[in-house]
C-alpha cells in the first residue's frame, strides 16, 4: 500500500509540474501570433522623409507597428515618391500581389488608382489617406482617414493673434495683416487657412488675410518666392498649408534682416530652419489613425468607411512654442485646447464669421465626388445639412475636410 501511494504520489506530482508548466492560453496566444503574422501591410508614400507632410506619415506609421505589434522589417513594403498617376495603380496591385492584405497611400491624388485597384482585389483593405470616396465608392474594402486637422489650425491661429495683438499693443503694428502660403484651392486648404483665420480672429477681430497658392503640395522654392511675395505686400505672419521649409526660411531671413515678420508652420516643427521667426506648427498625430484602423483590421472587425481624430483623442496638436511667441500663450493654448475638447469652442462658429457680408446660418453639402481631373461626378451622395447648434460640423458626415466657404475677411490673390 506504501508503494502505491507513493507511486500515486509521484505521477500527481509530475501531472501538477505538466499542467503548471503549460500555460492554458498556450493555444490562443499561438493563434494570435500566426494571425499577426500572416498581416502583411503596403505603404505608398508620395514623398520621402526629406518632405514635410510624408515624414508626418512616416512617423505615424512607425509608431501604429509598434503599437500593434507589426514587424517592420518582415510584415511592410515601403514605397516612396510615388506621383500621383497610374504609377500608383501599378505600385498597389504590385503590393497586393506580393501579399499585403491592407495597403495605405498618404496624398489625395493616390486615391483614384487606389479605388481602382481595390475593385481588382475584394479581399485586400486600401486606405487612401486624405479621401473622400470610401463612403460613396461602394466598395467595403475601401477606407479613408483625416485628423480634425482644422482644430490645431484653430489653436495655432490663436498662437497667431497673440503675437499679432502683441505687436499691436506695442504700436510696432498698425495693420493686422496675415499672409497665407496655400498648396491648392481644395477643401483640405480652405478649411484649414479658414480655422486659422478664425483662430486669429479669436484674437485681434479686425484682422484679414491674403491666399496665394502654390499649385504644389511640396515645392520648396515655390514656397519661399510665395513668403517673400505676400511679406512684400505688408503680412505680418506667414501661415502656410504646404510642405516644405521654404516659406518659414523666408520669413526667418526677412527678421533677421530687421523686418516684423513671423511664421506658422505645418506638419514639421519649424523651429530648426526659423528659430527666431517660427512661433509654431499645427500638427497631425498620424499615428493615432493608423493605428485605430491597424487594430480594427487585426481584430478581424469591418473597418469602418471613415477615420479621424481631434484633440479629444490626440489626433493633432500644435509644436513647441517658439520662443517669439507673446506671453501668456502657453496658458491661453491650454485653455482653448480644453474648450475644444469639451466643446465649448467650435472653431466654425457660425456667429464669427460672414460671407458677403450676411451670416451664415445653412449649408447643405453634397458629398457626390468628382473623378480625378474634376471634370465630372464620379460617386454620387447625399445632401446633408452640415450647420446646427450654431456652427459647420467639419470632420462629422466624412473624414476628409468639406468646409469650403469663403469667408469675409480672407482674399484669395490667385485662385
Amino acid at each position: 500500500m506504501k508503494k502505491f501511494l507513493a507511486i500515486l504520489l509521484c505521477a500527481l506530482m509530475v501531472l501538477a509540474i505538466a499542467c503548471t508548466s503549460t500555460p492554458a492560453n498556450t493555444t490562443t496566444e499561438t493563434e494570435t501570433k500566426t494571425e499577426e503574422k500572416a498581416i502583411k501591410v503596403g505603404i505608398i508614400l508620395v514623398g520621402d522623409e526629406n518632405e514635410g507632410y510624408t515624414y508626418a506619415h512616416i512617423e505615424g506609421i512607425k509608431e501604429a507597428l509598434k503599437n500593434c505589434g507589426i514587424d517592420e522589417a518582415t510584415q511592410t513594403i515601403w514605397k516612396y515618391v510615388i506621383p500621383e498617376t497610374s504609377v500608383c495603380y501599378d505600385t498597389a496591385v504590385d503590393l497586393a500581389d506580393k501579399g499585403c492584405n491592407i495597403i495605405f497611400s498618404n496624398s489625395y491624388g493616390h486615391q483614384s488608382y487606389m479605388v481602382q485597384a481595390a475593385e481588382e482585389f475584394p479581399d485586400v483593405v486600401f486606405v487612401p489617406c486624405t479621401g473622400d470616396t470610401a463612403n460613396v465608392c461602394g466598395l467595403k474594402n475601401v477606407v479613408n482617414m483625416f485628423p480634425q486637422t482644422y482644430q490645431s489650425r484653430y489653436v495655432s491661429g490663436v498662437v497667431a493673434g497673440l503675437k499679432l495683438k502683441e505687436l499691436m499693443d506695442a504700436g510696432t503694428v498698425t495693420d493686422p495683416y496675415i499672409g497665407y502660403v496655400g498648396a491648392y484651392p481644395y477643401a483640405e486648404v480652405v478649411s484649414g487657412y479658414t480655422a486659422f483665420f478664425l483662430g486669429i480672429k479669436s484674437i485681434v477681430p479686425e484682422a484679414h488675410m491674403d491666399v496665394m497658392y502654390t499649385s504644389s503640395w511640396f515645392d520648396l522654392n515655390k514656397e519661399n518666392e510665395t513668403a517673400k511675395a505676400l511679406m512684400a505686400r505688408g503680412c505680418v505672419i506667414i501661415g502656410q498649408h504646404a510642405d516644405s521649409t521654404g516659406a518659414p526660411t523666408a520669413v526667418q531671413a526677412a527678421l533677421a534682416n530687421g523686418e516684423v515678420h513671423y511664421s506658422v508652420g505645418y506638419n514639421v516643427d519649424m523651429l530648426s530652419v526659423a528659430p527666431d521667426a517660427a512661433l509654431t506648427s499645427a500638427q497631425n498625430n498620424w499615428s493615432v489613425l493608423y493605428t485605430q484602423v491597424l487594430k480594427d483590421f487585426m481584430a478581424g472587425k469591418e473597418v469602418a468607411h471613415d477615420y479621424t481624430a481631434g484633440y479629444e483623442a490626440d489626433g493633432v496638436m500644435i509644436s513647441e512654442l517658439g520662443k517669439s511667441c507673446a506671453p501668456g500663450t502657453k496658458e491661453k493654448v491650454e485653455e482653448v485646447i480644453k474648450g475644444l475638447k469639451d466643446g465649448t469652442i467650435h472653431p466654425f462658429d457660425v456667429s464669427t464669421f460672414t460671407v458677403d457680408g450676411k451670416p451664415v446660418d445653412s449649408l447643405v453639402y453634397d458629398f457626390s465626388t468628382m473623378n480625378s481631373d474634376f471634370t465630372a461626378v464620379q460617386y454620387v451622395g447625399e445632401k446633408i445639412e452640415c450647420i446646427s447648434d450654431g456652427y459647420f460640423h467639419e470632420s462629422l458626415y466624412r473624414s476628409a475636410p468639406y468646409f469650403e466657404l469663403r469667408v469675409d475677411g480672407i482674399t484669395e490673390l490667385n485662385n
